[in-house]
């Protein structure tokens, strides 16, 4: 009896395998990373929004603004 050496998938599966992981991991952050982004521009928009309505004035927009920067 031989003992046993390797993997059955040999190198070509391992660095397809790796290539997967990479793929799979570096997608699932530029999704985190997209969702986090559209969710500050979106309050930020809505705060825009609200002081050109008039429903608040310059120093709550500020205020609220720095806040929102600061998370």
């Amino acid at each position: 009896m031989h003992p046993y050496y390797g993997s059955p998938m040999g190198w070509g599966g391992i660095v397809l395998m790796t290539l997967a992981m990479i793929v799979f991991w570096g997608g699932l952050l530029a999704v985190v990373v997209v969702l986090l982004r559209r969710h500050d521009g979106t309050a930020l928009r809505i705060l825009e929004e609200r002081l050109a309505k008039g429903e608040i004035d310059v120093d709550e927009f500020d205020r609220v603004r720095k806040t929102l920067r600061s998370r």
